[in-house]
């Protein structure tokens, strides 16, 4: 069983940005208190419902640059049941994400 905390405010803040971006309603994906985090925190991805075989697509992919000028990649995902699955940052060097990215400072491509 993967041991889950609280979600942050900036990760709330995040989900609420990317779901408006998307015109969709946070009453159709609601965002769990509960969040599991991938790789210990690493990266900054989490889980939004602590079930990763549940894939079923992508609802918006945005890029952020984080203080040493990598990119990083961030996916907010859904699963088969239409809620939230996972918020998923990708830095191209795969190294450790240095500062969480504020909504001002999201890319869209």
């Amino acid at each position: 069983m993967n041991q889950t905390r609280k979600i942050r405010q900036n990760e709330r803040d995040l989900i609420l940005f990317l779901l408006e971006k998307l015109n969709l309603n946070v009453a159709d994906y609601p965002i769990n208190e509960e969040v599991f985090e991938y790789e210990g925190g690493k990266m900054g991805s989490i889980s939004l419902n602590n079930n990763p075989d549940a894939y079923a697509g992508d609802l918006i992919q945005v890029e952020y640059i984080d203080t040493d000028n990598t990119p990083v990649m961030i996916t907010l995902t859904h699963d088969a049941e239409g809620q939230l699955l996972d918020l998923d940052f990708w830095k191209t060097d795969f190294s450790k994400l240095l500062k969480y990215p504020a909504v001002e400072e999201i890319v869209f491509k």
